[in-house]
C-alpha cells in the first residue's frame, strides 16, 4: 500500500537554515549564522546585472585609462594644436563615455562617429581647432591672455551628445548649449550626467532644447559661439548675439558650391565685425525648428 505524500515523511526534515554545524574536536565551535544571514547564489548575479546596466562601456578594453587620451592629445600637438588649456581638456574628459557602445573602440581613434538621428560626434582635431581658434579672440589680446577661462561665456550650437560642451566646460567661465533634437538633448543630458565624477571639477554647462539659428538671447551676450553644423550664411541672431570682443566660429557654405569652410567673425571692441576664413571643414546641415 503507497503512501499519500502528505503521509510521508521529508528525506531531509531541516531547512537550510535550520542546519546546526556540529564542531570539531580540536577546533573551536563556528560562530552561529542567523537565518537572515544565509548566503543565495543568486544575488551576486542580481548584483552583476545592475552593474552591468550601470556601465555601458564594455569592460577590458582600458578606455578609462588617462594613458589612453594622453596618445590622443600627443596627436593634437603633432596635428598643431598647441594651446595649453585646449590639451589639458582633452586629455580630461573621456570621449568614450559619450559615444555608443557598438562603437566605444573607435571613441579615441580621430574620427567622426555617428550619434543617431543622422548626427555626429565631430573629430578630435577639428573640435580641438575650433576650441583653439575661439581662444584668440580679440577680448583676450593683452594682460587677460591667460585667464583660466579663454571662452569666457560661451554659446554652443548643436550639443549632440554632450562631449563638446563637456569640452568647452573646461575652458569656459559658463556655458550655454542648445540642441533642436529632443531625443539628442535628453541623450547629451544623460551623458553629462554620467561623466561627472570622472571630472575633478564640475563645469558650469546649461544644456537647452530649441532652435540654434535663434541662439540663446536671454543668456546673451557671448564672448565665444562655436556652431556644429552648416549653412548657406551665419544666422543675424548669432552675431547679435555676440560680445564686443568676443569670436564667433562656424562652418559655413564656402559659396562656389565647393563645400564647407571654417567662418571666423570677430566682433572689435568698436562694434564692428571682422570676418576671415580657415580651413575646409564637413559638417552636417544647419537647421531650424525643433523636433
Amino acid at each position: 500500500m503507497s503512501q499519500s505524500p502528505s503521509d510521508r515523511k521529508p528525506r531531509f526534515p531541516l531547512k537550510l537554515d535550520q542546519v546546526a554545524v556540529r564542531p570539531v574536536a580540536g577546533r573551536a565551535p563556528a560562530p552561529a549564522v542567523a537565518a537572515r544571514e544565509v548566503l543565495r547564489p543568486q544575488a551576486p548575479l542580481h548584483q552583476a546585472e545592475q552593474d552591468r546596466r550601470r556601465h555601458t562601456t564594455p569592460g577590458g578594453v582600458g578606455l578609462d585609462s588617462v594613458h589612453v587620451r594622453r596618445r590622443m592629445v600627443e596627436r593634437l600637438l603633432a596635428d598643431g594644436i598647441g594651446h595649453a588649456g585646449v590639451l589639458e581638456a582633452f586629455g580630461m574628459v573621456p570621449r568614450h563615455l559619450f559615444v555608443d557602445t557598438a562603437l566605444v573602440n573607435q571613441a579615441y581613434e580621430d574620427t567622426s562617429l555617428p550619434i543617431g538621428l543622422g548626427q555626429t560626434i565631430s573629430k578630435p582635431s577639428v573640435v580641438a581647432a575650433m576650441i583653439q581658434l575661439l581662444c584668440a579672440r580679440p577680448g583676450l589680446v593683452g594682460p587677460g591672455a591667460d585667464t583660466p577661462h579663454p571662452l569666457g561665456a560661451c554659446l554652443e550650437i548643436g550639443t549632440g551628445c554632450g562631449y563638446q560642451a563637456a569640452l568647452l566646460g573646461q575652458m569656459a567661465r559658463r556655458v550655454v548649449s542648445i540642441e533642436r533634437l529632443h531625443d539628442l538633448h535628453l541623450k547629451a543630458r544623460a551623458n553629462l550626467e554620467l561623466v561627472r565624477p570622472h571630472l575633478p571639477r564640475w563645469p558650469d554647462v546649461r544644456l537647452v532644447f530649441g532652435d540654434g539659428m535663434l541662439g540663446h538671447g536671454p543668456s546673451a551676450p557671448y564672448d565665444t559661439i562655436i556652431a556644429a553644423a552648416g549653412g548657406q550664411a551665419l544666422p543675424e541672431a548669432w552675431l547679435d548675439q555676440l560680445a564686443p570682443g568676443g569670436r564667433l566660429v562656424a562652418p559655413t557654405d564656402d559659396g562656389r558650391g565647393g563645400g564647407q569652410v571654417l567662418a571666423i567673425v570677430d566682433r572689435l571692441p568698436d562694434g564692428s565685425l571682422r570676418h576671415s576664413r580657415a580651413g575646409a571643414v564637413l559638417f552636417v546641415p544647419l537647421k531650424s525648428g525643433t523636433t
